[in-house]
């Protein structure tokens, strides 16, 4: 039984979905920073994907100097605000923090980067001057967290930039598909605002690039196009029963209830399938928006979760069992109504045991099977060339087969950390500025 009561208004929704990582107030900040040694060749920062000077920053943090603390964090990483916030810190730059071998509590970093980052973005800081216009137009597809960050870079380089995004509001995965207790929407287009003010970049909402028309156009009227569109829909496996009302996609699910809140409907018994970091999510949020029961079934054993430990912690801290060896054969139904799921126990090498099948009741399932790559958008593009994954083939410069395109973030990489395709995007960006300048490698 769920410790949280369904949520019936904002507040509600606010108080059950509460922030893992509360903002520091000035004397929190000051203590917290105090605490950190400055290492030399500090391990932190080799931890973190975009090289942030961290103990720079927290010491900027300690004299006083936030402002110059915003600065030295978005120089790293544009969406400086948004990963302090949904990194996993406990696995990169705090996992790697000296006190760890000492048995003391790591500094807080990733609370840390969000207060000297926060303060600038409420502060409206100018931290950056624009290189002077160079002539070249870059177009980008996406407005999430690659396609923001390779913005960034470009327009401190002087070009100018337009980024086609498909929905209403920038952020792309931090918005649609992040749960709510790690960031809320308003924190995640507080930061989107700021950094279109700041670096002056165009973004054309509601507009879907679906055609070769479409592709041909962006191609005649730009010199390099940035592709930066993640992946797709939720991963269907083939059980029968998937398409039943109330059988949602993890990442589906998440959006929805990123953006209606207390107003998402919640089964009473839910059934969660899936082992990475995204089933513990969806599991969690389901568990604080008041559902009786929440079980999550992975087909092997605990220690073959692609999710982090403290990921799971984090679901089983509110509620959420873990059934493991476990395998889904069929979604139940009785007269279009979901009524459960059929699994087969598995052994340590995920195969079915023999006359092991057993059911379990639910009136909810989510499926949290990974997600689609955009394989039809790539096919609008030609001599684009994906590999046996179906991820865009870059060379060192994040430039694809076809030179004009450049990529970087989950359509390339496969789907791994927001601050991967941050930092990536940056390399993506000095890619573009030495294809279109023919700046010497």
């Amino acid at each position: 039984m769920s410790e949280f009561v369904r949520p019936k208004s904002k507040e509600e929704f606010a108080l059950n979905f509460a922030q893992i990582k509360p903002p520091m107030n000035d004397t929190e900040a000051f203590y917290e920073s105090s605490r950190c040694l400055f290492c030399y060749d500090a391990p932190c920062v080799n931890a973190c994907p975009t090289e942030i000077d961290i103990p720079l920053f927290i010491r900027q943090i300690n004299t006083k100097n936030t402002e110059g603390a915003a600065k030295t964090i978005y120089e790293s990483n544009y969406l400086g605000n948004t990963c302090g916030k949904v990194c996993p810190t406990e696995v990169l730059c705090e996992g790697a923090c000296v006190f760890n071998n000492q048995n003391v509590k790591p500094i807080e970093i990733g609370r840390l980067q969000s207060f000297a980052s926060s303060n600038a973005i409420m502060g409206n800081k100018k931290l950056f001057e624009l290189g002077n216009p160079n002539g070249k137009k870059v177009a980008i597809i996406g407005a999430g967290p690659a396609g923001v960050s390779c913005a960034c870079e470009l327009s401190r380089e002087g070009f100018e930039v337009d980024i086609y995004e498909a929905k209403s509001q920038s952020s792309g995965l931090v918005m649609h598909g992040v749960a709510p207790y790690k960031i809320t929407n308003e924190v995640v287009m507080h930061e989107m605002s700021y950094l279109e003010k700041q670096f002056g970049y165009k973004v054309i909402y509601n507009n879907i690039i679906d055609s070769r028309d479409k592709i041909k156009a962006l191609e005649n009227n730009y010199d390099a196009i940035f592709l930066g569109v993640g992946l797709g829909k939720t991963n269907r496996i083939g059980l029968n029963g998937e398409n039943l009302e109330n059988v949602f996609g993890a990442v589906e699910f998440i959006e929805k209830l990123k953006l209606q809140h207390e107003e998402v409907t919640i089964g009473k018994k839910v059934i969660v399938l899936g082992g990475g970091n995204t089933a513990m999510d969806v599991a969690s949020e389901c568990a604080r928006m008041g559902s009786d029961s929440v079980k999550l079934f992975y087909r092997g054993d605990k220690t073959k979760m692609s999710a982090y430990e403290f990921e799971y912690d984090l679901a089983k801290g509110v509620g959420v069992k873990g059934v493991f060896n476990a395998v889904p054969l069929e979604i139940l139904e009785e007269g279009g109504i979901l009524k459960g799921v059929r699994f087969a126990n598995t052994t340590n090498k995920s195969k079915k045991v023999p006359e092991s099948e057993f059911t379990e009741e639910c009136d909810m399932v989510i499926m949290a099977t990974g997600q689609s790559k955009m394989v039809n958008f790539f096919s609008l593009i030609n001599n684009l060339e994906l590999d046996k994954k179906n991820r865009i083939k870059v060379n060192d410069r994040f430039q694809t087969t076809n030179e004009k395109y450049f990529a970087a973030g989950d359509a390339m990489n496969g789907g791994v950390e927001v601050v991967n395709a941050v930092a990536e995007a940056k390399m993506a960006a000095q890619g573009i500025k030495k294809y279109l300048l023919k700046v010497k490698a």
